[in-house]
């Protein structure tokens, strides 16, 4: 299972992006996953950032981002989707997406995660 993520890049503060994370190789049931976005800015933690569960569709938030992103999935294509609105340069970071086995923010409950796009918020 390889997870990739991409759509990264440099916005203005205030401005959009949408990532996208697909899987491929020998792909799984994803009904049965969540899946989840994590960030990590130079010198810090990993962080949470926003989940779904992939079978009911709900959805859990930093509350960093609550209310700024949205995390949706396409069934038909195994993806997900994490849009970024009003970012801030906070929000700079290198994005993960992960497979998670649980419905959870934390990072030990993700065991596939992708390579991770870099995302700057800068004038």
């Amino acid at each position: 299972v390889q997870l990739q993520a991409f759509g990264g890049g440099l916005v203005q503060p205030g401005g959009s992006l949408r990532l996208s994370c697909a899987a491929s190789g020998r792909t799984f049931t994803f009904s049965v996953y969540s899946m989840g976005w994590f960030r990590q800015a130079p010198g810090k933690e990993r962080e949470f950032v926003a989940a779904i569960n992939w079978s009911t569709g709900n959805t859990l938030y930093a509350d960093s981002v609550k209310g700024r992103f949205t995390i949706s999935r396409d069934n038909a294509e195994k993806t997900v989707y994490l849009q970024m609105n009003s970012m801030k340069p906070d929000d700079t970071a290198a994005y993960y997406c992960a497979r998670g086995r649980l419905y959870s923010r934390q990072k030990d409950d993700y065991d596939y995660w992708g390579q991770g796009t870099l995302v700057t918020v800068s004038s």
